[in-house]
């Protein structure tokens, strides 16, 4: 039987075999721990990473609302940094919840995606 973390793994890299990221269109990459979630924008070609954002160190809240704020964060550093169209990698992970949310607060901030 197929554990959690094996099936998350084995769509991760599925998911990494189509996309990938560059300067002008960053790839946008999420992980989810149980307490904290982290974003990073990724230039892929040069291996380097742009710009990032995590509630590490935020106010205790409900986690969607902690994601969502994240996501604002996010789109605000990738504003700064002259960047408005990025590549989303959920890292596997299902798209609701506080993937969703961080997701939607990103496009609200203005990235594209």
């Amino acid at each position: 039987m197929i554990t959690k973390i094996e099936r998350r793994l084995k769509i991760k890299t599925r998911i990494r075999g189509k996309i990938s990221g560059t300067a002008q269109c960053p790839r946008m990459t999420v992980f989810r721990s149980n307490k904290q979630i982290y974003v990073q924008l990724i230039d892929d070609e040069a291996g380097k990473t742009l710009a990032s954002a995590s509630s590490a160190g935020m106010e205790k809240a409900p986690k969607k609302e902690v994601a969502a704020k994240v996501g604002q964060l996010i789109a605000q550093k990738a504003q700064e940094a002259g960047i408005s169209t990025v590549v989303f990698d959920r890292n596997g992970y299902l798209y609701h919840g506080r993937i969703k949310e961080l997701a939607d607060a990103a496009r609200n901030g203005g990235l594209k995606f």
